[in-house]
């Protein structure tokens, strides 16, 4: 077997990460974390803890930030995401991203960060905040920071989230056109060619004509270029590669009231739940309106509870709710049972993995900050290249 033929090839890079608002909610499991973990299996993934993304609205009170750090990383952990397989780390632990997010301020138009949707979405929702701060209107470019400082090939969201990628993109263009990358010329370019271009450079820098200035930056090799005659193609790379989106699977999972389950409308089921809590929490799960009485037959499409079973149960059980709940042979708290046995058994490995990780508080310590060196590293390099596009190293 030949040397390259046992080379291994790098995989696609992939970066996300979560806010710190304590432990994680099913929904939270099923529309990200779920996904990361299978992920890691075929993507270079780095997956953070935002915890000062979490200081963009919880400034005022940041008693549980550290609290809220060790819950998710507990979550991180117990539902499979392996440090031997991707790159867990906590974003203020790694200095680059507060540098780099500080350099892209210097270009990016103001409009920009305004006109993001959840820029106005969030201070109409939580009225209760004071929300008109630097860190609030400037936390789209923060991200733009995290993932960029990565380089990733793709970031994963669920459709409804493809927006807020799009500002990453147009930072990253914006970088590139105002500092592009190292000049280069064709492959088969002639060797006078480089040396046609050094002139028209020289000349256009005003150098005596007996100069042999060689250190000319990128932007003047490539301004000089397209004003020499008769060379092949040339060209600028690249500092700051455009992500794309990887649309992953983000299923409908509302909360016991029918809105989508979150902890700011207090409907949530957490992952971490007591099986004798969540199976009393779904007993008071809104159904089908129009199913009032026991003998009056449902629609499963309109019931949130049916929701669930298409997360969480077999397509067996599917079929026995819907039929049942069709011809009111079964009641809503029967129903709701069978869709309580199902969740109880996806969730109680991740549990008792949790129980064990709660018991060795070190090992998250560890990975935490193993994570954050290993991140620091890679992080450094691509904030070298920016600083030295910026004129500061």
């Amino acid at each position: 077997m030949s040397p390259s033929s046992t080379r291994t090839i790098p995989r696609p890079r992939v970066l996300s990460g979560m806010r710190p608002t304590g432990r994680l909610h099913l929904g939270n499991y099923m529309g990200a974390l779920y996904n990361w973990v299978r992920l890691q299996h075929e993507y270079d993934c780095y997956f953070f803890i935002a915890d000062l993304h979490a200081l963009t609205t919880d400034y005022a009170d940041p008693s549980r930030v550290q609290d809220n750090i060790f819950e998710i990383a507990l979550d991180f952990l117990s539902a499979g995401l392996d440090p031997g397989r991707c790159v867990v780390f906590r974003q203020s632990d790694v200095l680059q991203h507060d540098r780099l997010n500080t350099l892209f301020g210097m270009f990016t138009p103001l409009g920009w960060l305004e006109r993001v949707p959840t820029y106005k979405d969030q201070q109409q929702q939580l009225t209760s905040k004071d929300l008109s701060t630097y860190g609030f209107l400037g936390y789209p470019l923060l991200q733009a920071a995290d993932i960029l400082l990565y380089k990733p090939d793709f970031v994963p969201v669920g459709a409804d989230q493809v927006a807020h990628v799009e500002l990453t993109r147009e930072v990253a263009r914006r970088f590139n056109q105002l500092y592009p990358g190292n000049f280069y010329l064709a492959p088969d370019a002639a060797p006078w060619e480089m040396q046609a271009i050094l002139e028209k450079a020289r000349k256009l820098a005003g150098e005596p004509k007996n100069s042999t200035r060689t250190d000319f930056s990128h932007h003047q090799l490539f301004e000089a270029a397209g004003q020499t005659k008769k060379i092949g193609s040339f060209g600028r790379g690249e500092i700051l590669p455009e992500p794309k989106v990887l649309l992953t699977p983000s299923p409908k999972l509302p909360g016991l009231d029918g809105r989508k389950m979150s902890k700011s409308y207090g409907n949530t089921i957490m992952l971490a739940e007591p099986e004798a809590d969540l199976r009393e929490k779904l007993k008071t799960m809104v159904t089908d309106p129009a199913r009032i009485r026991r003998t009056d037959p449902g629609n499963p499409d309109v019931c949130p509870v049916f929701d669930l079973h298409k997360v969480f149960s077999s397509e067996t059980v599917q079929a026995e709710a819907a039929e049942g709940c069709r011809k009111a042979s079964i009641g809503c708290i029967e129903c709701k049972s069978w869709v309580a046995d199902a969740i109880v058994t996806t969730i109680a490995p991740i549990q008792a993995h949790r129980r064990d990780l709660e018991k060795r508080p070190g090992v998250i310590k560890d990975v935490l900050a193993n994570g954050s060196a290993r991140a620091a590293k890679r992080a450094q390099e691509t904030l070298h290249e920016v600083q030295l596009a910026m004129g500061l190293a």
